[in-house]
């Protein structure tokens, strides 16, 4: 198989215009499509589906993308330990992550990473829900828990210290709890399909959950920014992680509740890939960055 029409088919897909693509790797319109044609009679598929109008992908194309991917990451890894790489980093970096995380420390240091990097695109899957990095295609992935699946790689890049919290208003209206038992005659708030999390006493390690089985959680959500906001606005109680309210804490929108007491679920932040996937050099450039700018200690805690 030839990997340039690999190369070409990838990087058509990602932009859904061959012209262009070809363009991208030097070659004319008519040689960029005539090099698709022969990858599709060896493949005996179509790849595209395609008009005068405009270029999409096929079923057969859908499905053929993540393995197009991993021979192209495969070959410039095979090419880089021998040497003969390109020197500079390219490619589209196909990321899946919190979308409430990117948008309060990733997002806004995009810029320098594109300027660093001018070769390398980033495609952003924004979810606070979990998705499939294999049947999704992506390069890198951003978790809060320790990487139990076994196809998959991971690195911590941060502790995730969560807290109570809600605002002094809703406090000032429905009272503030003295001890966990408390919680059961609030309003509390919720991720969809969370476990509940231990709850324990700095003091003397005694233990209890949140949310307490016999509590009402009032509003559900699957996402964090929804939750930080509707908090503030006087919901009820939540359960977060300190990056996603530091900014709130300090500025007193937003207070901790049950101080003395801290979550123990050992959660942390790590970016993880596909275990079939070499790490490429625009994966493992991204990943030095995010280390290099949230930093240790995180940015969230100096």
């Amino acid at each position: 198989m030839d990997t340039n029409g690999v190369r070409l088919f990838v990087l058509a897909a990602e932009m859904l215009n061959i012209s262009s693509a070809g363009r991208r790797l030097g070659l004319a319109p008519s040689v960029a499509s005539a090099r698709l044609s022969k990858l599709e009679v060896q493949l005996g598929a179509d790849l595209f589906h395609r008009s005068t109008r405009k270029v999409s992908l096929s079923i057969e194309g859908e499905e053929f993308l993540p393995f197009a991917r991993e021979i192209i990451a495969q070959e410039d890894a095979a090419f880089a330990a021998l040497g003969r790489g390109n020197s500079s980093v390219s490619g589209t970096l196909r990321f899946a992550a919190s979308s409430t995380f990117v948008q309060r420390f990733i997002a806004p240091i995009l810029p320098e990473f594109l300027e660093r990097y001018p070769g390398v695109n980033v495609e952003l899957k924004l979810s606070d829900t979990q998705v499939s990095l294999i049947e999704g295609g992506f390069d890198l992935a951003l978790r809060n828990y320790a990487v139990e699946d076994s196809s998959l790689i991971g690195r911590k890049l941060a502790d995730d210290k969560r807290v109570l919290c809600a605002s002094p208003s809703y406090l000032d209206k429905y009272g503030i709890p003295e001890k966990p038992q408390d919680l059961v005659a609030h309003q509390l708030l919720a991720f969809i399909n969370s476990k509940p999390r231990k709850l324990i006493s700095a003091s003397d390690q005694t233990t209890y959950q949140f949310p307490p089985s016999n509590s009402r959680t009032r509003v559900t959500c699957d996402d964090g920014a929804s939750m930080r906001i509707a908090a503030k606005a006087g919901v009820g109680i939540c359960m977060s992680s300190i990056w996603n309210i530091q900014t709130e804490i300090l500025e007193g929108s937003l207070v901790r509740v049950l101080p003395e007491y801290y979550i123990d679920d050992q959660s942390a932040i790590w970016l993880v890939y596909p275990k079939s996937n070499v790490l490429t050099s625009k994966v493992r450039v991204f990943i030095d960055y995010l280390i290099e700018k949230i930093g240790k200690p995180p940015v969230w805690e100096q």
